[in-house]
């Protein structure tokens, strides 16, 4: 069995990564509701796949490492533009809140847990 440290990290940057692609699909089947294509800044759909491609790379590098640390930052982040307090205030909310609840969990759940001590630790298959 391989011992898995942070696994709140992990938990919720999984949760990220499952909620940003969910959207995309959904963007990409046309799916109400549904991300904007554009925003004044950037397209949706490749800030969506950097947000997840992030997410992923603090996973893979782990929090316990400084460029995990900065990733996992990151991502949550980015994530924040999909699912951040602004989405309270948006006409498709009573649609989209369990997606907002769940990814405001997420990121907040991955800054604490990258700056707190790895305190638990499981055991997953090997």
């Amino acid at each position: 069995m391989t011992p898995i440290k942070h696994p709140i990290s992990v938990a919720a940057l999984s949760a990220l990564i499952v909620l940003q692609l969910i959207m995309l699909s959904a963007l990409y089947a046309g799916i109400k509701p549904h991300p904007p294509v554009a925003t004044p800044l950037f397209g949706i759909a490749p800030f969506i796949g950097a947000s997840v491609a992030t997410a992923l790379g603090a996973m893979l590098l782990t929090p316990q490492t400084r460029a995990g640390k900065g990733l996992a930052v990151l991502a949550a982040l980015m994530a924040a533009a999909s699912f951040g307090p602004q989405k309270y205030f948006v006409p498709e909310f009573p649609l989209i809140w369990p997606a907002v609840i769940c990814g405001q969990v997420a990121i907040i759940s991955t800054i604490v847990a990258t700056f707190s001590p790895a305190s638990e630790e499981i055991t997953a298959p090997a």
